[in-house]
């Protein structure tokens, strides 16, 4: 089953971020973005948020499953959605930690 757009929606709205949250469609889900950094996934109708160090105290009461086949379990937020503030200090601390993407460079065509 793959996630319903209006539940990206709904993340985004309760996330309260405004601006500095997105989404982006991938491997058939979603991706969410907080200050362009990718922080969570959307899957299945469920917001599955990375693993970082430092939100272990805030998650560690969370379920744990891998948001597709293949992917080490990820902390399952779906009982946060209905409480904002709890949400958007999730997302934010999650996005705080993570590295900078890397620029992507302009391609001029394929390498020889």
């Amino acid at each position: 089953m793959s996630t319903d757009p209006s539940f990206v929606d709904y993340v985004i709205e309760q996330s309260g971020l405004g601006g500095r949250i997105g989404f982006k469609r991938m491997f058939g889900e979603y991706g969410i973005y907080v200050d362009g950094k990718v922080v969570a996934f959307a899957c299945d109708n469920s917001l599955f948020v990375k693993g970082v160090d430092a939100t272990a105290a805030l998650t560690a009461a969370l379920p744990r499953h891998p948001p597709y086949p293949g992917a080490k379990p990820y902390p399952v937020a779906d009982e946060w959605l209905d409480d904002a503030d709890r949400l958007q200090a999730l997302l934010v601390s999650t996005a705080t930690a993570l590295p900078t993407p890397k620029p992507k460079s302009a391609t001029r065509g394929p390498r020889k």
